[in-house]
């Protein structure tokens, strides 16, 4: 079910499999009040606020990317769905979520998710988070990790942004800031899959071209500011205590095998799994294989191909 809702006073666009009417819809309607109130909302939907919890069943959170929306998610979505319960979101700034002024730090961005996550009652969750998501996901540990029972890094990483990665930042501002954002739709989709697979996947690429000339010019120059802040949070990762997981293409050309394998290095404790035929892209390029790696480290018996 898809519905707005207030969260830590932004207001973002939730999906949310667990939620079907009646107490889930009081739920929502109390999120309207920001954390507190959300925290009241997820008592007062009782069963129907916690939506499949209430049942037994874990549930998955996934944050989209720079550049995304929560729609994204949609492939993966339909093979966890029989096995758990799944809650997406537009992060504020993209898809039809709020912009909160010119810089969304990924620490905002979780204090948001969590209230959201409340207001639907969920007591623990395994995050996934995609791209920028993961650093939204990664934020979320460190702020909250008593929601957390897994953690997901999907073509993600702790480290910060290097020097030439600011610079990048910065130039994409100044081509959003310049009235030029068509050129970020024309370049920035299609190297988000692999090469090979750029054919197979044009109409993916031309829905994600369009989907960011829709995106507010705020939205994307706030959310560029606040990934090229972000800190390191490696160190933090090896120390949280939750099961974690990096998922990551073998054709990726922005976190490339090279880079990734320095990443696995210095993260030994955490579980890996590679898309052999995928880029940065892999929700979308490979949605079969990405739901079974989710379900399989959450412990979760899937047959996917029934």
């Amino acid at each position: 079910m898809e519905k707005f809702i207030i969260a830590d006073g932004t207001a973002l666009r939730i999906s949310d499999s667990g939620s079907a009417g009646g107490a889930g819809e009081a739920g929502a309607a109390g999120a309207a009040g920001g954390a507190g109130g959300a925290g009241g909302a997820g008592a007062a939907g009782g069963a129907g606020g916690a939506g499949g919890a209430g049942e037994g069943r874990r549930t998955v959170v996934l944050l989209h990317g720079y550049l995304e929306n929560l729609n994204i998610w949609d492939d993966v979505s339909e093979f966890l769905r029989p096995f758990v319960r799944v809650i997406a979101l537009d992060l504020p700034g993209h898809g039809i979520s709020e912009v909160r002024g010119p810089v969304h730090t990924m620490e905002f961005l979780a204090d948001v998710v969590y209230a959201a996550l409340v207001g639907a009652g969920v007591v623990k969750c395994t995050v996934t988070g995609h791209s920028m998501g993961g650093y939204v996901a990664l934020a979320l540990a460190e702020r909250h990790p008593e929601i957390l029972d897994g953690l997901v890094l999907f073509s993600s990483t702790p480290n910060a942004d290097s020097p030439t990665k600011v610079h990048d930042r910065e130039r994409e501002i100044a081509i959003v800031e310049g009235g030029k954002k068509e050129l970020l739709s024309r370049t920035m989709p299609g190297r988000g899959f692999a090469q090979q697979n750029r054919t197979r996947f044009a109409d993916e690429i031309e829905d994600l071209a369009e989907l960011v000339m829709l995106t507010e010019e705020e939205g994307i120059t706030a959310l560029l500011r606040g990934m090229a802040a972000r800190p390191d949070r490696g160190e933090m990762l090896q120390g949280l205590t939750v099961p974690q997981l990096f998922i990551f293409g073998r054709h990726d050309e922005y976190i490339t095998s090279e880079v990734a394998t320095e990443i696995i290095a210095r993260q030994p404790q955490a579980r890996v799994v590679w898309l052999e035929d995928s880029g940065h892209n892999g929700l979308v390029e490979e949605p079969r294989a990405s739901a079974e790696a989710i379900l399989e480290f959450m412990d979760i018996n899937n047959h996917t191909d029934n």
